[in-house]
């Protein structure tokens, strides 16, 4: 399993409106794809990134096989009109500690 993080910050005077309807259509074609487990959204309650996206998928593969298509490209070319400061991190399990750890019940 791997994590396809991406932050960003909004462009000044970006239309809220025209970004939220993209991100509902985003988050719909994203459930779509073969391989993709969860996709999350998440805002910075501290500032700059003030947006991180998750995207877990079942293998790096997967992904690979996604950012190659058209549907991606097309997806990351709209963001850049509302959005800048894009970074994309990949991440995969850890070999120390491979599963989460939580408290016990």
């Amino acid at each position: 399993m791997i994590e396809k993080c991406m932050t960003y910050d909004l462009l000044p005077n970006v239309d809220m409106k025209a970004y939220q309807e993209w991100a509902k259509k985003v988050v719909g074609t994203m459930v779509k794809q073969p391989g993709m487990l969860e996709f999350r959204g998440n805002r910075n309650v501290l500032g700059s990134p003030l947006a991180r996206t998750t995207a877990v998928w079942r293998s790096l593969e997967d992904w690979a096989k996604f950012a190659e298509g058209a549907e991606w490209r097309a997806i990351d070319a709209e963001l850049r009109g509302f959005a800048t400061n894009i970074k994309f991190e990949i991440w995969g399990p850890s070999p120390l500690l491979p599963e989460p750890v939580r408290p016990a019940k």
